[in-house]
């Protein structure tokens, strides 16, 4: 795995996260006849909160981008891509896992959308990702926030299934 780390993105970050979006997105939309060379720059611009973004970083550059919107009945994961010349090294894992132990320590539901046919959606259903819904374009998945338990985490000495505590 590259040497990687992510940081809080600032309002300067948007066009290379709207670039790295065009770029990791144009085969899908090619593919389902919706590629559009300023639309698919724009619905970035349109929809970017730095307050609720991440920057990836791999070997001290600039490598992605991933966002998690909070809404009344979950978090939205959004606006995550790598450039291809990182991904396959293990950090879209590595930082889908992390937000997801913060979702599950949190008791949040997670969804996403991803377009119909994309890669993507094998990484997402191996994280416990489900359908929730899908049209001819967009697929909608959801993922439940998974129990802790405290001989996992350390927040409770209570371990499943003996009845003890410590």
């Amino acid at each position: 795995m590259a040497d990687w780390n992510t940081r809080p993105a600032t309002a300067g970050d948007l066009e290379a996260v709207a670039e790295v979006r065009a770029v990791v997105m144009r085969p899908d939309l090619e593919r389902l006849g919706r590629y559009d060379e300023h639309r698919v720059r724009q619905r970035l611009r349109d929809g970017f909160v730095p307050a609720h973004t991440l920057v990836i970083e791999a070997d001290g550059a600039f490598a992605g981008s991933v966002a998690l919107r909070p809404a009344e009945d979950a978090d939205w994961l959004e606006h995550f891509y790598l450039a291809p010349h990182v991904q396959g090294r293990g950090i879209g894992t590595a930082v889908l896992a992390g937000l997801l132990d913060t979702a599950d320590r949190d008791g949040r539901r997670v969804r996403l959308n991803v377009l119909q046919g994309s890669p993507a959606r094998r990484l997402y259903e191996r994280h416990g990702f489900t359908l929730e819904r899908e049209d001819a374009v967009d697929v909608f998945l959801v993922r439940e926030p998974r129990p802790r338990y405290g001989w996992f985490d350390g927040e409770s000495g209570v371990r499943p299934g003996d009845g003890t505590s410590s």
